[in-house]
Order: C-alpha cells, then structure tokens, then sequence
C-alpha cells in the first residue's frame, strides 16, 4: 500500500516507456569506448579487453553485459540485474551504475541497507561510492522484493539527469 501523503503517481511500463525522463539520451550519447567520455573511463576496465579473451555471446550467454547509467530509466531495476545475471557465461562480468536510493519502498523511503545487504548475498558487489554494482559468474538470483511501478518525476540523480525511482513491495 503507498503511503497516502505521497503525491506522487506510480507507472507502469508502458507509460514509463513514453516518457520524457526516459528518453534522455543525454547520458550516453557520442560515448566513446575509451578517451575522456568512454566505457573504459566509467567501468574502469577495457571492455574490449575482455571481448578479446572470450566471445561476446556464445549462444545465450555472455562474458560480458554492461550497463552505464541506462538504470536510471528503467522501471523495475531489479528484475533487470536479476535476469542479467543469469545471462553470464560461468566467468562472465555484469557491471551496471546502480543508485540504490532509487530504489523506493511503497512509503517511499530508499530501501536501503536491507537490499544491499541482500544483494551481496545474492552474489552481487556494490560499490556505494560509485553507485556501481557488478557480479562475476552466472547465477539464478531471487530477492525477496514485488515490483509495483515507477516514478519518472523523481527528480535529477547524482548525475544531475532526471531519472527514475523504482518502488517495491518486501514479499513475493
């Protein structure tokens, strides 16, 4: 149940997709693989090096999967980087920008320490300082957390893009 004093609407993901906070482009546009606007600056690493030592989609899995700051946008957060998750190859990276303060229960606090902690021990690592989450290796991960819609009038992120918050029900 959403806290009655909210004043704001949840959307499902039909109305999320068309709208203006989703369809910012503004995060990732002219993104280079490496230099001063590149993947390898924001992950940290060379993706291409690790392509380079493996095959980029061998049938349904994959050695690498990355996603920087298209989280921001998405609805339900979690079921993104649970299903990625199980798309890794037995050594394969997911690295994602993760804001988890977007992650909203129906009152409409951060879910905050609970979640982390049950991400880590999903398998996940999070660095709170660069709002990063990543997992090395396939896994079929469940948390105990029901999608109930989103909000694209959050507001600017830490980036200072609008973005998205995401709300959930504790339970299946």
């Amino acid at each position: 149940m959403v806290d009655q004093r909210a004043s704001f609407t949840l959307l499902g993901s039909d109305a999320l997709e068309r709208s203006a906070v989703v369809a910012n482009c503004a995060m990732n546009r002219e993104r280079q693989l490496s230099g001063v606007n590149s993947y390898t600056r924001e992950l940290g690493f060379n993706p291409l090096d690790v392509l380079a030592a493996g095959r980029a989609a061998p049938g349904r899995t994959f050695d690498l999967i990355t996603c920087l700051h298209g989280l921001h946008y998405v609805g339900d957060k979690l079921a993104v980087l649970t299903r990625a998750a199980g798309w890794l190859t037995p050594t394969g990276r997911l690295v994602a920008d993760l804001d988890l303060s977007s992650i909203r229960l129906p009152d409409g606090r951060p879910a905050g320490q609970r979640l982390t902690a049950q991400l880590r021990a999903a398998g996940f690592s999070y660095d709170s300082r660069r709002r990063r989450i990543s997992c090395t290796g396939r896994r079929d991960v469940r948390l105990p957390y029901r999608y109930l819609g989103a909000d694209d009038r959050a507001g600017a992120n830490y980036t200072g893009q609008p973005a998205v918050h995401s709300y959930y029900a504790e339970g299946h």
